[in-house]
C-alpha cells in the first residue's frame, strides 16, 4: 500500500526528538504495520535523518546518533544552533559536550595509532635482530657440524706434512675436495684448513 509522502514525513517526526515514538507505538496509533515504518526510519536514517531506535533521553543516544547531530550542527551559529535544540528536545550544552568527545575520540584515535606504529616499529626491529641471532647460530651449527665431518673423513692425510715432508698429488688433491665441500657445508677456510693441519696459503 503507498502512503502520501505528506503523511510519512508527518510519522518519521514523530520517531525524531522530541517525541521520540517507538515503532510499536506508531504501528498502533496510525494503523501501519511495523515492517513498513521500519523501513521508512531506516531510509530516512540512510539520508541522514536522526531516528532513535528506542524513547531514550538524547544522552542515552547511539554514538552513531550524536554524531549525526554533531555533524547536522558544524555549520551552524548560536542562534540556528538553539533553534535546532528546541525543534528536536536538545540543550545546545549537549550538542557541544558531544562535539567535544568527538574531537577527543579523535585525537584518541590519532595517539593510539601513533602508538600503534611505534610498537610495530620496535616489534620489528626485535624481530629482525632474533633473526641475525638465529641466522648466526645456524652458521656456527653448520660449520661445527662441517669440521666434525671433515675431520672424520681426514684419516692421515695431511700426516705427511705435519712430519715436514711434501704431500703427495693424490692425498693434495683429497685435501682440497674435503675442504672444499666443508666449505658448501657452511665451514670457513681458515678453520677447513687449520683441521686439515695444512696453511691457508699453500691450500
Amino acid at each position: 500500500m503507498r502512503y502520501p509522502a505528506e503523511r510519512k514525513e508527518a510519522i518519521l517526526k514523530k520517531m525524531a526528538p522530541p517525541m521520540s515514538m517507538t515503532i510499536p507505538e506508531l504501528a498502533e496509533q496510525e494503523g501501519i504495520t511495523a515492517t513498513t515504518l521500519y523501513n521508512w526510519r531506516k531510509q530516512a536514517r540512510a539520508r541522514g535523518q536522526v531516528l532513535p531506535s528506542r524513547s531514550t533521553q538524547p544522552d542515552q543516544w547511539t554514538s552513531q546518533e550524536k554524531f549525526q547531530i554533531v555533524l547536522e550542527t558544524a555549520p551552524m551559529n548560536e542562534a540556528e544552533l538553539s533553534a535546532y535544540c528546541r525543534e528536536r528536545g536538545l540543550y545546545p550544552e549537549q550538542v557541544e559536550a558531544w562535539w567535544d568527545a568527538c574531537m577527543n575520540a579523535n585525537e584518541d584515535a590519532a595517539a593510539q595509532a601513533k602508538q600503534f606504529r611505534q610498537a610495530r616499529k620496535a616489534e620489528q626491529k626485535r624481530l629482525c635482530k632474533l633473526e641475525l641471532e638465529l641466522h648466526r647460530k645456524d652458521k656456527a651449527l653448520a660449520e661445527t657440524a662441517a669440521l666434525l665431518a671433515l675431520s672424520k673423513s681426514r684419516g692421515d692425510l695431511g700426516h705427511d706434512q705435519r712430519r715436514g715432508l711434501l704431500t703427495s698429488l693424490p692425498d693434495r688433491q683429497r685435501i682440497v675436495t674435503l675442504v672444499q665441500a666443508a666449505q658448501r657445508d657452511g665451514a670457513r677456510l681458515a678453520k677447513a684448513c687449520q683441521v686439515m693441519g695444512i696453511n691457508v696459503r699453500t691450500y
